[in-house]
């Protein structure tokens, strides 16, 4: 451990939690022998391709489409992949929604659905309620994912708004026997918020969702308000047409933490579990993390071994200025200020789908020579953090981190390294 550095060690603890939630690496033990009669598989998500990719290794050539993220394609023998826009949907995604639910409508009870969901399934299977245009949907959406609001909020007004969100995708199925293999990407793994829940009955009401848009003070167009007027096709979970499906997650947050940890424990380094689904403002969390490290930091005497904290979960934010940022990258910005070049403390925060808000950057590493490095640019940190302008600070210092494409996602990974101040 000594040979490696800070950052080094940092991200191949991130590597570790990513490698495990690869879906060639874990779904193959969930999958059942392939069924007699015709099998269709359908998915959506930002690892659907490679969920995909990971059954056909397993069942050979099969019948279906999946939708996933442009750039997220895989190689697959008989499943048609189709890539669309994330997070903000586009035309791509309503053709291949409108065929998904073709495909499913022609089933009977003999046949038998293979359904993959990721995180990126809420974007990417767009099929608006009423007279919604994809515009409208499209603007609804970047008020959602400015507004702050929790995943959890954004989803249940995300279901009320379409026709396959909210088990609506499964009923749509019915007959057929179903079995949805899930990557979970939210706090609690909640299988009804993973990709707003396609297969899953949901409790919400429209009254919920208008609350929502309501409390956020997200203006909507009138079509979502007479749509909402209306009344959704939410699937309630003792709806027959979901008495043959059968849900399951396969990999979640918790699994990569545990794979993470358990390298950082190989290698030496003592580790303090914060939690897998934290939730909350991406800066106020890094204000709670850096007094935290301090604290942990006190405790150490010269010569004890580093401490490693982990975290995983959704962090969000409050769009307040019009720079280009998302969750990590700001979390690290935030934590970067609150430690102020404390001595002897490292930390990385990325999004393990190798996509952090919409920029094609996973996220950031920050330490004692952060802040110093921003005035050899030069560049304000405090000002990048005012203007929600965190992957334009990480650029000029290069401290941000690009995967490309993981194939997976479970969410965010944060790690603080925390050595003895007088090491």
């Amino acid at each position: 451990m000594a040979t490696i550095t800070p950052e080094t060690l940092l991200r191949d603890l991130f590597d570790v939690a990513v490698e495990v939630a690869d879906p060639m690496q874990s779904l193959a033990r969930f999958l059942p022998p392939r069924p007699a009669g015709r099998v269709v598989v359908i998915g959506a998500g930002k690892a659907s391709a490679r969920m995909a990719e990971a059954v056909e290794a397993e069942w050979g050539p099969c019948e279906g489409l999946v939708i996933t993220r442009y750039g997220y394609a895989r190689p697959c023998q008989g499943i048609e992949i189709v890539e669309a826009a994330h997070p903000v949907p586009d035309q791509a995604g309503v053709t291949a929604t409108q065929r998904m639910i073709a495909l499913l409508e022609g089933l009977g009870e003999g046949d038998f659905v293979l359904a993959l969901i990721s995180g990126g399934a809420s974007a990417l299977l767009v099929a608006p309620l009423g007279d919604i245009t994809l515009v409208e949907k499209q603007e609804v959406n970047q008020s959602l994912l400015a507004s702050g609001a929790p995943i959890q909020k954004m989803n249940v007004v995300r279901k009320h708004l379409s026709r396959v969100k909210g088990g609506q995708l499964a009923a749509a199925a019915y007959p057929a026997q179903m079995l949805a293999l899930m990557i979970s990407d939210v706090p609690g793994d909640d299988m009804a918020m993973i990709g707003s829940g396609p297969t899953v009955g949901d409790t919400s009401t429209v009254a919920d969702a208008r609350a929502i848009l309501d409390k956020w003070d997200i203006s909507v167009p009138p079509s979502v308000s007479a749509a909402l007027a209306q009344g959704s096709q939410v699937v309630a979970p003792g709806d027959p047409r979901l008495s043959r499906v059968t849900n399951q997650i396969y990999a979640a947050p918790k699994q990569s933490l545990d794979a993470a940890e358990k390298h950082a424990r190989s290698i030496g380094l003592n580790v303090v579990r914060l939690d897998n689904d934290l939730e909350g403002e991406a800066r106020d969390v890094a204000q709670e993390h850096a007094q935290l490290a301090r604290v942990t930091q006190a405790k150490l005497k010269a010569g004890d071994p580093p401490v490693v904290m982990l975290s995983g979960g959704e962090l969000t934010v409050t769009r307040r200025g019009d720079g280009i940022g998302g969750p990590n990258a700001e979390y690290c910005l935030a934590l970067a200020l609150a430690l102020d070049g404390a001595p002897n403390i490292w930390a990385l925060s990325c999004d393990t789908d190798g996509v952090d808000g919409a920029d094609e950057v996973a996220g950031a590493c920050i330490g004692p020579s952060t802040l110093g490095n921003a005035k050899t640019v030069p560049v304000d940190p405090v000002n990048a953090l005012k203007n929600n302008d965190a992957h334009a600070f990480f650029k000029q210092v290069g401290s941000q981190i690009v995967t490309g494409p993981t194939l997976t996602n479970v969410n965010d990974f944060r790690a603080i390294l925390v050595y003895p101040e007088a090491s």
